[in-house]
């Protein structure tokens, strides 16, 4: 058995609590709409493969509704100024992140999330641990596409082998298999370790400082 070299993170529901944030933007743009906002729990399920799908998700009709642009546009812009206003580690992920940064661990972050919002949060939360953090951007497939984990392993100098992918999300365990890597599903995110499992979790961490003690089989 050996260590895992390169840690590929998920960052909502993973890294980060974010659910309050991305629910009060939520409820912000619709109630700016004249819409019917949205509770935390309809939230929850709601995110997971980025805020434009979270909004086709909260707005009614999605897309065929002609107020769509402009709700989401005004999601946007509320998001970027209040995503910092609730959202905080969950507790161990700093410690846990230090702990594999002194021992020498390539850490990354990939996320759904806007570019903006992703190194925003990343650089005020793990600016000593985190060396890479993609969003989603106009050139390149979100997740579960793997463009943006091969991204960061370029970035990061790093191979997929040795690599492991963390998430909370079926998102996120497609992302880790169409990546040609294994996934760790996290238990504190915003899925129920029932979900997990019925879409094909088969690694489940309780605490983030469970994560300094998987390895994998050379």
């Amino acid at each position: 058995m050996k260590d895992f070299e390169t840690y590929i993170f998920d960052l909502d529901g993973t890294l980060l609590n974010s659910l309050n944030d991305l629910a009060m933007s939520t409820n912000y743009a619709l109630r700016w709409a004249g819409m019917p906002e949205r509770t935390v729990e309809e939230v929850r399920m709601f995110v997971g493969n980025g805020v434009k799908l979270l909004m086709e998700r909260a707005i009614p009709g999605g897309l065929d509704n002609p107020r769509f642009d402009e709700t989401y546009a005004k999601f946007r812009e509320h998001y970027l100024k209040h995503n910092l206003d609730t959202t905080r580690p969950y507790e161990g992920i700093p410690e846990m992140l230090n702990i594999l940064k002194q021992r020498g661990k390539r850490l990354a972050i990939v996320s759904n999330k806007f570019y903006e919002a992703t190194q925003e949060l990343a650089k005020h939360f793990f600016p000593e641990t985190i060396e890479v953090a993609i969003g989603e951007r106009e050139n390149i497939r979100k997740k579960p596409a793997p463009d943006t984990v091969l991204e960061a392993l370029r970035q990061l100098g790093a191979d997929k082998e040795g690599a492991v992918y963390i998430g909370d999300s079926d998102v996120d365990i497609m992302t880790a298999k169409n990546s040609g890597l294994p996934c760790l599903s996290v238990l504190w995110g915003f899925r129920d370790k029932e979900f997990l499992i019925e879409h094909g979790a088969n690694n489940l961490i309780e605490h983030p400082l469970d994560i300094l003690n998987v390895k994998f089989n050379q």
